[in-house]
């Protein structure tokens, strides 16, 4: 449904609602702090992206766009399952309790290609897709970063040296090594 046809347009474009979704996954509306879980988790099923890269909140009672700092789902634990190298199992756990396990449907991707005197990369996962090319992720906390650099081996990517972490038979590339 194109968003003119959603309640709470009015036809005269896209609405902004008072949301905004911190960098550290802080959910506020109208600048202060959403801090029922469940009303969270509701309304980030509701999430989507659109071909833009813009973020909507779409309800069944009106749709409006929301800002994001960063990405709207944080990355707050990880879990290993199975058994250590390439058929391992990383899952994490997202602030809104949603359970991602790294792999061709899930791929986790960094900037890893970078000279080692300038910052550290930060490590995304993709969450679930937007309806374009562009889709929702979360961010790895650095405390989760540090968990997936101590399982983290030597590898190759486009022929270049890296470390990275295996899960479910693919590697993904976090640094260049040391």
């Amino acid at each position: 449904m194109p968003p003119s046809s959603f309640p709470g347009t009015l036809g005269t474009g896209p609405r902004l609602l008072p949301f905004l979704i911190q960098r550290d996954g802080t959910w506020l509306y109208r600048g202060s702090a959403i801090k029922r879980k469940a009303m969270l988790c509701m309304f980030s099923s509701m999430l989507t992206r659109d071909p833009e890269g813009t973020y909507w909140l779409k309800t069944p009672m009106e749709q409006g766009i929301i800002q994001v700092e960063d990405v709207p789902f944080v990355a707050v634990e990880l879990d290993f399952r199975g058994t250590c190298g390439r058929q391992q199992n990383l899952c994490f756990r997202t602030n809104m309790d949603e359970l991602i396990c790294i792999g061709p449907e899930h791929p986790l991707s960094c900037d890893w290609d970078r000279p080692s005197d300038e910052c550290a990369s930060v490590p995304y996962v993709h969450v679930r897709d937007g309806e374009g090319a562009f889709p929702i992720l979360a961010r790895v906390t650095r405390a989760v970063h540090y968990e997936l650099a101590a399982l983290a081996v030597p590898g190759h990517v486009r022929g270049q040296p890296c470390l990275g972490v295996w899960s479910q038979d693919c590697f993904f590339p976090l640094s260049r090594p040391a």
